[in-house]
């Protein structure tokens, strides 16, 4: 991430937005450019202002933020969207995901875990709570849901180093971190996801972590 990402931030609490900008004034290569505390006024404020990231909170006065952020992406598809909520929840986070955003932070651990959070979404990478994964993933591991025999021959598709590459997608890694870790190049990961994708026949990484998560595809150790 070496240009400058501007930021918007949307949430109906002023005490909290301005914490948010105390934290962000720290970090090289982010800028707050704009802030609101409602959905209507962000879009409007985005009409006229580049944005590359938006801070969106879940309960706004006005208009729920997940449907904020599936209006938000409908129309400017480029912008990546950071949910940043208190609900701990699986079914939070798969809403957010469906409507768009490419990460979840909990308001609680947002000093320690936000500005990770918008390198690895600026990288075009899924960020998901580390609390949150690890349900979904223990969650997977315990259920062992039946695969039908279209999912099991998709899954079949997949050669070892693809369902490597996935495993880490999954558990949140980024491109950089996966190479890292497996010995090999950043553009080898892309291309070893596009494969996946097409294999899988899926167009939206978060259709990619549901379906690995599903299929139990992944576990909890790296």
């Amino acid at each position: 991430m070496s240009n400058l990402v501007q930021i918007m931030i949307v949430d109906d609490h002023t005490l909290f937005r301005s914490g948010l900008k105390m934290l962000l004034q720290t970090e090289t290569n982010v800028k707050v450019v704009a802030e609101t505390a409602t959905a209507e006024e962000a879009l409007e404020l985005l009409k006229g202002q580049a944005i590359d990231l938006i801070l969106m909170d879940v309960t706004l006065k006005d208009m729920d933020g997940l449907e904020a952020t599936k209006i938000i992406k409908q129309e400017y598809p480029n912008i990546k969207v950071i949910v940043l909520t208190m609900h701990n929840d699986e079914p939070y986070l798969m809403k957010a995901l469906k409507a768009g955003a490419s990460g979840y932070v909990l308001k609680e651990a947002a000093t320690t875990e936000l500005a990770s959070a918008i390198r690895t979404v600026m990288e075009g990478e899924i960020n998901i709570a580390p609390s949150l994964m690890t349900v979904l993933v223990n969650k997977a591991i315990n259920e062992k849901p039946e695969q039908d025999k279209n999912s099991r021959e998709k899954g079949g598709l997949l050669t070892e180093r693809e369902k490597e590459v996935l495993h880490y997608i999954c558990l949140g890694y980024t491109n950089k971190e996966t190479s890292d870790i497996l010995v090999i190049s950043v553009k080898t990961v892309e291309k070893h996801k596009e494969h996946i994708m097409e294999k899988l026949q899926l167009k939206r990484r978060h259709q990619l972590i549901e379906y690995a998560i599903k299929e139990g595809l992944v576990t909890l150790e790296p």
